[in-house]
């Protein structure tokens, strides 16, 4: 038996939408690519891009929706702080598009600057989408923002018991 935790997903997001999701104006974050193992109750890591380069905060998943663009439009337009031509140009050619739908979005008292990152976290490089984070990640995480991230979490634990298959 193992313990079952939430998944925390490195997520890079342009500076203007990040400070709209911290400031409640963005409620969804829109992908052409779906994260395959992100759910309900799991979380993000917001490092936000050039200028600013930094680790900011911490964001809960409330649910993920796959739909084509033209239906998923209905149920972000007024969460996902774009107009409808940006919607339009992002997923143009895609046949299906994702919306992770955010709550609870929790800044760090202090930002963790791409410097410091790499001074702390060996290897350490800002995903070009996004990245699963490995516990021993998540921990180095907690020790540079003094935010402990997995007590955080509502999400109820569970124990996965394995099946054995007889032939």
């Amino acid at each position: 038996m193992s313990l079952m935790s939430p998944n925390f997903l490195l997520l890079s997001i342009h500076h203007k939408y990040a400070s709209m999701i911290f400031e409640g104006a963005k409620r969804v974050e829109l992908r052409r690519v779906r994260p395959r193992h992100l759910n309900n109750g799991d979380f993000l890591l917001v490092y936000v891009t050039s200028p600013k380069q930094a680790l900011v905060g911490l964001i809960e998943v409330e649910k993920v929706v796959e739909m084509v663009p033209e239906e998923l439009w209905k149920f972000v337009k007024d969460k996902a702080g774009i107009t409808y031509t940006e919607f339009n140009k992002y997923y143009e050619n895609s046949a299906t598009g994702f919306a992770i739908f955010l709550k609870e979005p929790s800044k760090f008292n202090k930002p963790i600057k791409l410097e410091q990152l790499r001074k702390n976290w060996s290897n350490f490089q800002p995903p070009q989408c996004y990245k699963y984070l490995k516990d021993g990640e998540v921990s180095i995480i907690e020790s540079m923002t003094h935010h402990k991230v997995l007590l955080v979490s509502e999400k109820p634990k569970y124990h996965q018991t394995e099946l054995l298959l007889e032939k």
